[in-house]
């Protein structure tokens, strides 16, 4: 399929720039695909749509503040966004502006603290290591901001620090919130409870790779980059006798889809530590996840083309015209979609 294939207008007075006041008051629509029927709900109503013959898996990774700021010797503002430790005290990061930054150069923080750039300029990503180790997480904490993402066109303010984190977060490692899982409340995980709608997770840390539009126009020269997962061997378990005991595996969140597709094995889901770098676009035969709650994702990105193999894409892209035309909210901080 060609990359026009995934593209659609979006008015940007429809990308969220906040959160919505209470997490389970977005609104959501429900895609069947036995019908291809589309409905206009909300997300509070989850536990009324769906029953105990479902199961969800989730994501269960925290962002971490991952964006710093630090003063070049010359006294120029420097971004460093954290991407991912290398080993010990060293990270791999974006620094903007980056072109001038030498080998060697030493970056300062507020209060004295600095790191050095371990590598050359010429690759999109940098070397960086902090000069006082032990004190890496202390910084990271005291200076570090939410990596909002850049569709969100303002400074980061208090309320992010709680809202762009699932209230089950805890595995600390993203860059990015898993968006789909940002709805979910007390209220609705004791409704889903009493439902007996059970709850298992995953782990998958977020990576700026999983949000970078795919520029080649044949979408399957496109490589994604990978990132970190966990499937504990409990979870397996418990995710493997689910299945068999016939019950369908919503999965929350496209991350977690590739968690599983990418564990899965022969019909089962095996324990998992290791990289994923599944790229899962049309035509994709999927082998553990039967229903799918996500947010709704930019065009031309593999998340789009993850949820069109899912449901196809004419009906995915016909419920973005939808959503476009009754105003839905886009992105992390918006509404979001339920594929059954």
């Amino acid at each position: 399929m060609n990359l026009s294939d995934f593209d659609y207008i979006l008015p940007p007075e429809l990308i969220a720039q906040y959160p919505g006041e209470n997490r389970s008051d977005s609104r959501m629509l429900v895609l069947r695909r036995k019908d291809g029927s589309i409905e206009d709900r909300r997300f509070n109503e989850l536990p009324d749509i769906i029953d105990a013959t479902y199961f969800l898996v989730v994501n269960d990774s925290r962002v971490f503040k991952a964006r710093l700021f630090a003063r070049r010797p010359t006294g120029g503002r420097v971004e460093i966004f954290l991407v991912r430790r290398q080993s010990g005290s060293a990270w791999q990061v974006f620094l903007r502006p980056s072109a001038k930054i030498k080998l060697g150069e030493r970056l300062f923080f507020d209060g004295g603290d600095s790191v050095c750039v371990l590598d050359s300029p010429g690759t999109e990503e940098r070397l960086i290591e902090f000069a006082a180790p032990h004190r890496e997480a202390e910084i990271i904490e005291r200076l570090g901001q939410v990596p909002l993402p850049p569709y969100i066109r303002r400074d980061v303010a208090a309320v992010d620090v709680d809202r762009y984190q699932t209230i089950y977060a805890d595995e600390t490692g993203s860059v990015a919130a898993p968006t789909a899982g940002l709805h979910f409340d007390l209220s609705i995980l004791e409704r889903l409870r009493v439902r007996d709608i059970e709850m298992e997770k995953v782990t998958l840390h977020v990576g700026p790779g999983t949000f970078k539009p795919v520029t080649a126009e044949r979408i399957e020269d496109h490589v994604i980059e990978p990132e970190s997962a966990v499937i504990s061997p409990a979870a397996a378990e418990k995710i493997n006798r689910h299945k068999e005991q016939g019950k369908k595996l919503l999965a929350v969140g496209t991350t977690s889809v590739r968690t599983l597709e990418a564990a899965a094995a022969e019909g089962r889901l095996r324990p998992y530590a290791d990289l994923v770098g599944l790229y899962i676009y049309p035509p994709y035969r999927f082998r553990m996840v039967d229903a799918l709650l996500t947010n709704f994702h930019l065009p031309k990105t593999s998340l789009l083309m993850l949820a069109a193999a899912f449901c196809g894409r004419d009906f995915l892209m016909a419920a973005y015209r939808h959503a476009v035309e009754q105003k839905y909210r886009f992105y992390s901080y918006g509404d979001c979609m339920l594929i059954l």
